[in-house]
Formats: C-alpha cells, structure tokens, sequence
C-alpha cells in the first residue's frame, strides 16, 4: 500500500435526488487528497430480493429520510474502515459484508455500504490519476454503449395500474450508428418526431425535458396505440431499423399473487401469463422491439425462460435478477432472460455487483447498466469500463455528456458495438 491511497476519511450527508426523495451521500478522501463521492437512493421498482435499505420513517421525508444511514456511516462503518487502502476494494467490501454480517445488509444498511463503497471506487481511482472507466476496465475499456431516451412513464394514460408507480416505461433505443456521437444525435431526432407525433394524434402537449408523463386517463384504451406511435417516430424521424423500442414493464409491481393475474398492465384488462406471454409475442412481431425488461413476476424464472427462447429479443432481468450472482446463477441454469440489469445498490457493494458481473459474461449474458439509483453520470464509467455495449438510457441525460467526453477522450480507440451489444 501506498500512503497516498490510503482512507483519510469517511463522511456521510442526507442528499437530494432526482427522484425527489432523500438520498445517502457518502464522501470519501485518501491521504494524498482524492476525493470520492457517491449516492445512493430508493428506487420505484424495488424487488423483494433487493438488499435492506435504513430510512428513519416517521412523518418527515415520507418516511425516506436517511438520518439513521448517515449516522451508521460515520459511527460504524468509517471507524472500521479508515487507514485501509482504497485500492483495496475487494477487502474493504469484505471487511463491511464481515460486520454487516446478515443476507440481506439489514444491519449496516444496503444503502450505506452501497455509497461507501462506490465512493471508495471513485477515491481510489482518482488516487491513482485514473479516469474512472479506465480503473475499472483496464487499457481495454473503450467500447461506448448504445444509448437510449426515455420516452413515456406510467400507466395513467388507460387508466390502469394502480400499484404500478411509474411502470411501465418505455424508451427508444439508437443502436444502428456507426458512434456514440451519432446514436445520441438519433435519439434527439427520434425524441422530437415522437413529440410531433403525439401532439398531431393525441393532442398531447406535456412534453417534459426527458419523458412524458400522459396522466389523462383514457388518452389510450390499450399500450398497442402507444407502440404504434413510437413505430411511426421513429420512421418519421429517418431512423427506421436504425432505432428499437425498449420497455420496462416491472410486471411483479401488477402481479396479484392470490389470483395470479396482473392487474392493469398495458390496458385495464386483467392478464393471465399466458395472456402477457401471447401479446409480447404479438408485440415484437409487430414492433421494432429490442428490449423487455421484466417482463413477468420476479419469481417466474420458467416463463421468464420461455420468452428468451421464443422472442428473440433481449430480456433483461432487473427484479427477476436485484444484481444477486445467486439469483442470476439460477436464471442461468434454467435459461431465463439473457441481459442482466446491473444496479450496484441492489446487491449492495461493488465487488458483489462486479462479480456478477463476471459470472454473467462467463455464461453468455449481456449486462445492462443503470442510474436509476443515483450513480447519475457514474454510470457511464461504469458502462465504458465494463464493456456492457449498452446502457439504461444514456442517449439524452446526465450521462451523456460524460460519454461524450470518454469518446472524445478515446479518439480512434473508442468502439461502438450497435445492434452486437445486445443479446441475442
């Protein structure tokens, strides 16, 4: 060890998220003056295997507020941590899994360890004068993701969905460009047709920056309309076969375990399995889709299996899989989904989310990066450094500049994969 990468100090605040909740900002500083920082933050689809997150409850923050983290972080966890090497990030994960000491961070708390030791990431590779994507993935590191933009949140639009937040949501994939530049260029071009579009069918006008939120009910009777739009912007916008559709249908937040039917998902009507499984095969024949995230319960590895081998799509696992290596080692012995979605938070500490990682490219599985739970431009880093040829959106948010920054870094070396970085 050197001096330099040694933790000077480890500190915690409450923050404020995108999301418009709370969020634990970890701080982590090395002897020679790096500074790492990293939040973490709740998520709108949480799968029932995800690690334990501490919030204080009560009145305040909705209960969200996270306090009680922020004081676990500097009373427990930074003690115990303080003096080791930040490059070392293999043992200081381990050290905090060793005083955590349960299945599921309950005690430490998911969300603590999880900024923790993203921080130490971040601390050691800037003690080191590395960028990020370059500590991560080596020389190697320059494969530039396909990006997508988020199109449309939420189930208000039919009227259905009770207990589905925000779920689905849909995004357009550019992954036909010969670079990153390019691709996010298409996902503009596609953003704007798609608002024309609806404005001229729909009469919709409450375009935000980043998505659209329809929350009059009965704008659609069923999503098969919305599909149909989506197709027509990306034609409109010139980029037909060039851009896909991406959905994440979180279909275990309409799942009714008593009756076994989900309640509400793409139209009001209630759906048996085989009803989901019979329109997804309607849907990608119809449709230029190239992602389904979650398509079914979080539980239905079997049916999850089914559709990987009928669709011939990509399908990614996000609460099916919560980034667990045991979760996903099953997926893999019974064939289902064939992309991971890589949620550091979920699992709760870098080397666990980085081991998953390697035991998916060992079986053949895609991984698919993602911010949603407050890596914000951290996540293209990631990405670049992982080599995962795509990314949760990317296309036209807060990790775009960033990989925008990385290409131009890489110049001639920066590679862009296109439709090879998905799976099939």
């Amino acid at each position: 060890m050197t001096d330099g990468s040694a933790i000077k100090s480890i500190t915690a605040c409450q923050a404020w998220s995108w999301r418009g909740h709370p969020a634990i900002e970890a701080r982590v500083v090395t002897k020679n003056g790096a500074l790492g920082v990293a939040q973490v933050q709740a998520g709108t689809s949480v799968g029932q295997h995800e690690v334990q997150f501490i919030h204080d409850g009560g009145p305040r923050w909705g209960g969200l507020g996270v306090q009680k983290g922020v004081a676990m972080v500097k009373e427990t966890i930074a003690p115990a941590l303080i003096g080791m090497d930040a490059t070392r990030q293999r043992e200081i994960d381990h050290r905090m899994i060793e005083m955590d000491g349960t299945p599921n961070k309950a005690k430490l708390g998911g969300n603590c360890v999880a900024a923790v030791s993203a921080a130490v990431l971040k601390a050691a590779a800037a003690s080191v004068r590395l960028p990020l994507y370059q500590y991560i993935g080596g020389p190697n590191a320059c494969v530039m993701p396909v990006p997508g933009v988020l199109a449309v949140l939420g189930p208000k639009r039919y009227g259905g969905g009770e207990r589905g937040g925000e779920k689905p949501t849909y995004s357009f994939y550019a992954h036909g460009f010969g670079s990153f530049f390019d691709a996010s260029q298409g996902c503009w071009q596609v953003r704007q047709a798609f608002r024309k579009v609806l404005q001229e069918k729909k009469g919709l006008n409450t375009f935000r920056i980043d998505r659209l939120f329809i929350d009059q009910e009965g704008v659609f009777q069923h999503d098969r309309e919305l599909w149909g739009l989506m197709t027509d912007a990306i034609e409109r916008s010139g980029n037909a076969g060039r851009i896909g559709i991406q959905v994440d249908c979180a279909a275990g937040c309409y799942y009714d375990k008593k009756t076994g039917l989900y309640k509400g998902l793409f139209s009001r009507e209630d759906k048996t399995r085989d009803d989901l499984m019979a329109l997804y095969r309607d849907a990608v024949k119809q449709f230029p889709f190239v992602i389904l995230e979650d398509p079914l319960d979080e539980d239905d590895f079997e049916g999850h299996a089914i559709l990987t081998k009928e669709l011939g799509v990509q399908i990614v696992g996000d609460d099916l899989f919560t980034t667990n290596p045991e979760r996903v080692q099953h997926g893999i012995d019974v064939g289902a989904a064939n992309c991971v979605l890589l949620k550091v938070n979920q699992v709760g500490s870098i080397t666990e989310a980085f081991d998953m990682v390697d035991l998916a490219y060992r079986n053949g599985y895609a991984v698919m990066p993602c911010n949603s739970r407050g890596e914000g431009a951290d996540i293209a880093d990631y990405a670049v450094g992982l080599k995962t040829g795509h990314m949760r959106e990317g296309g036209l948010d807060d990790a775009t500049t960033r990989l925008l920054e990385i290409e131009a870094e890489l110049g001639s070396r920066a590679k862009f994969l296109g439709r090879k970085g998905f799976k099939p």
